[in-house]
């Protein structure tokens, strides 16, 4: 099965503008911005055939290149990085049997989160798509109700049944639950959405034949649009391993990101 790793990446963030270029100190006291880091993560998964930074911005074309990224240009009107990994699969003609987004605001995504959800997919041959859920320990969850509390929109979460199918994704903390009430050792049952998707190219040929849909533009989550349409995302629990995960959605986000590397 041909894979590719895509990173969707665009300049005009609304609420980061430039974030893929935003440079990230480093334990030797250099830096890189956060497109080549999460471009290095990308290149540590094993199995894959190619990765390709996926951008409309000549900027981000330009600093891709010269970090030695190949890169897929697409057109500015796409409106999330799946819609960009759709258009830059039709425009590159790549003959791809799954495709996955990996976003370029998480460096700190490891390799086997995305080797877990390719082997998931590749199990399962009936599922169109797939997305990784980690579950929260206390101090990630800390960080993801500080934000809400101080009006930051910042990690997402997910819920979904018994038999992995996502049920819903929300930038809310959702579900509620009293953390006071339960002991320090208990595994929470709050699972933080990992932002890396899995397609197979017909998931996204009706992805991008859907309107946007009403829970995706008031959430700002793309992959609301499949569950809009009535169609499965599986989701597919990966452990965290001690590692720390976390994106950088806001500039307080920096600073998080660079402990984890330090």
């Amino acid at each position: 099965m041909k894979t590719v790793i895509m990173i969707p990446a665009r300049y005009a963030s609304t609420r980061y503008p430039g974030k893929p270029l935003v440079e990230l100190a480093l334990p030797d006291g250099g830096r890189k911005s956060l497109i080549e880091l999460s471009w290095e993560a990308a290149c540590r998964v094993a199995g894959v055939d190619a990765v390709y930074v996926v951008t409309d911005d000549a900027r981000i074309h330009d600093a891709a290149h010269a970090f030695g990224a190949d890169v897929i240009m697409t057109s500015e009107t796409c409106r999330n990085g799946t819609e960009r990994c759709a258009e830059a699969l039709a425009n590159a003609g790549l003959n791809a049997d799954l495709i996955v987004n990996l976003q370029g605001d998480a460096p700190l995504t490891p390799h086997w989160f995305v080797e877990d959800l390719i082997a998931a997919m590749k199990q399962d041959g009936a599922a169109q798509m797939a997305t990784p859920v980690l579950r929260l320990d206390r101090l990630t969850y800390g960080h993801f109700t500080t934000d809400r509390y101080e009006g930051r929109v910042g990690g997402t979460t997910a819920i979904f049944d018994k038999n992995n199918h996502a049920l819903y994704f929300s930038k809310e903390v959702v579900p509620f639950m009293d953390i006071d009430k339960w002991p320090a050792d208990a595994e929470l049952p709050v699972f933080h959405h990992v932002g890396v998707y899995a397609y197979r190219p017909a998931a996204l040929t009706a992805y991008v034949s859907w309107p946007e849909g009403t829970l995706e533009r008031l959430e700002g989550l793309e992959q609301l649009r499949f569950l809009e349409n009535g169609e499965t995302v599986r989701c597919v629990e990966v452990e965290g391993r001690g590692r720390v995960f976390w994106e950088l959605n806001n500039p307080e986000d920096v600073a998080r990101i660079e402990g984890v590397i330090e």
